[in-house]
């Protein structure tokens, strides 16, 4: 999810530059005198926040794909299925004979 957010999020930056070093005044419509060099910082920070979603989502994919191995590994274990113990094994007791 953050990883489709920063691919989205780095195409907008990306549009933003180009279209914002050609025509300063498209990119910045609100400022009464937009130029270059505030496209370049509004770019660069968008930037960084495209590159910290993308790391942040590629940390928490490998933290899930960590803790379902773990899940698996764990339900696969063979400590954690009882096993019973074959009746011949057990050794006679006085206990366990009947009764006469």
């Amino acid at each position: 999810m953050l990883i489709n957010a920063a691919i989205d999020t780095g195409f907008l930056t990306l549009l933003f530059l180009i279209i914002g070093m050609i025509k300063p005044a498209w990119a910045l419509f609100f400022v009464k005198k937009p130029d270059r060099f505030m496209i370049l910082i509004i770019s660069t920070v968008l930037f960084m926040v495209s590159a910290t979603l993308f790391g942040e989502g590629n940390r928490q994919k490998a933290l899930e794909e960590k803790t379902s191995k773990e899940v698996v590994t764990k339900a696969l274990e063979p400590s954690s299925v009882p096993v019973p113990v074959p009746a011949a094994d057990v050794p006679k007791t006085q206990a366990s004979s009947p009764k006469k």
